[in-house]
């Protein structure tokens, strides 16, 4: 088998380490407009060889792991060269307006679209993971949309990798991932930047720093290339869920202003829940 792998950073080079895991008598071909990153996934074994344009129509499976903005032209580019049983995944963190631009093209039944709920706060090849994806949500969206026998290839293959499968709208997925991703993303930033922002000397403010700052602003390591793209796919819902996060601050902060600190404690004391549902879905995940 023929693997394409657009994109060699933490997502593509795990994705590469369970393709050698699984396929053991395929071969890799890499992608990547770093060549940097092409080198050092090289190197580390993540790839075969670095893809040249002519051997796209041989490849038998397309795993695109590019920042959201450039899914969409790079899937086009594919669909006139790839052989009529090749199969496309994508495996962005949005997924209508990719869904809607892809809809009616004629090759449309090779593409899949995924959202792997796995990751960590670093990029590059170095960070590519063995286990990244093990017992972690597989998203997909729209699979009547994928011809069957490439659908079911693909299922099998995530399954052997550990993840648990669930279908999902693009719609509601964009949604619900802007509450639980992208906003935690932006909190994580706003937060490294007030923080920033605030101290004239940063070295001594951060020596300061416990476990709960370092766990809640981890995210903000993330890279911007990636989710820039990302905030302005989900603009709207993005928008939406932020409006409703200042609201809470705001409550929040005329609430100390006016010393209501009972209707504080009972707003955290209500707030603990989360704690009894993120256990019922952590133990879920694991049965």
């Amino acid at each position: 088998m023929k693997i394409g792998v657009f994109g060699v950073g933490l997502i593509g080079g795990s994705l590469s380490i369970q393709a050698k895991k699984h396929f053991p008598n395929s071969k890799i071909f890499g992608f990547d407009l770093s060549k940097k990153n092409l080198d050092r996934a090289l190197k580390l074994g993540l790839i075969d060889t670095n893809l040249k344009s002519n051997e796209i129509k041989g490849l038998d499976l397309i795993l695109v792991t590019v920042p959201v903005n450039s899914v969409i032209s790079i899937v086009f580019d594919l669909f006139d060269q790839i052989h009529k049983d090749s199969l496309i995944i994508d495996f962005s963190s949005t997924k209508k307006e990719i869904c809607d631009a892809l809809s009616n093209h004629p090759k449309r039944d090779q593409f899949l679209a995924t959202h792997p709920i796995a990751g960590t706060e670093f990029s590059g090849p170095d960070s590519a993971l063995e286990n990244l994806f093990y017992n972690k949500v597989q998203i997909l969206c729209e699979t009547n949309k994928t011809r069957k026998s490439l659908l079911d290839f693909a299922i099998k293959w995530f399954s052997k990798i550990g993840m648990k499968i669930q279908e999902i709208d693009p719609i509601k997925h964009d949604l619900q991932v802007a509450y639980v991703s992208h906003l935690s993303h932006i909190s994580s930033f706003m937060l490294g930047k007030t923080v920033i922002e605030r101290s004239k000397n940063k070295t001594t403010i951060l020596n300061l720093a416990g476990s709960g700052f370092e766990s809640t602003v981890r995210l903000a390591k993330s890279s911007p290339d990636m989710w820039v793209p990302i905030f302005k796919q989900n603009r709207l819902n993005i928008i939406e869920i932020l409006s409703q996060y200042i609201d809470n601050l705001n409550r929040f902060k005329n609430l100390i202003e006016e010393s209501k600190y009972e209707e504080i404690y009972d707003q955290m004391k209500s707030i603990n829940s989360i704690k009894t549902i993120l256990d019922g879905i952590i133990n879920s995940a694991n049965k």
